[in-house]
């Protein structure tokens, strides 16, 4: 009779992967928020290039500003999907070997270790990545002095 593991054991197994699910959850809340950002930032952009060659003097300076600016907000936000994508990949690399291990028989618990390690440090690498986006933002929101007056 092919081996088989018990129920119990895989229901454990299931027990041990709803945390990594649960992160699975967040990260795709994450990966929603930053292709909204993403998407925002792409429509800002391309409206500014639309206005941008019929601009001159000041107003053409603030434009290419904003637009270097906004150049460096899709790029970070670009490496933060990037990040939180890998993370997520990984995060579902730990919950197939884990059942791999169970229904295999492998003592792989150093490597399961190390993936969900690599998975948190590339979340937080992104998290990192949209907090530094999100400064960006917040710093560019600024009235023009000639409008205050």
């Amino acid at each position: 009779m092919p081996y088989s593991p018990e129920v119990l054991t895989i229901a454990q197994t299931i027990q041990l992967s709803v945390s990594p699910v649960f992160m699975l959850a967040g990260i795709g809340a994450l990966l929603n928020v930053l292709a909204g950002r993403l998407s925002r930032v792409v429509d800002r952009s391309r409206s500014l290039q639309v206005l941008h060659p019929r601009s001159s003097g000041p107003e053409h300076d603030r434009h290419v500003m904003e637009l270097r600016l906004l150049a460096r907000r899709m790029n970070n936000i670009n490496h933060a999907l990037f990040l939180a994508v890998s993370s997520a990949v990984m995060t579902c690399l730990v919950v197939a070997l884990l059942f791999v291990a169970v229904l295999a028989g492998l003592h792989i618990g150093q490597y399961l270790a190390v993936c969900f390690i690599l998975a948190m440090v590339l979340l937080i690498a992104s998290l990192v990545l949209f907090m530094v986006e999100v400064h960006m933002s917040v710093r560019a929101i600024r009235v023009p002095d000639e409008l205050l007056r």
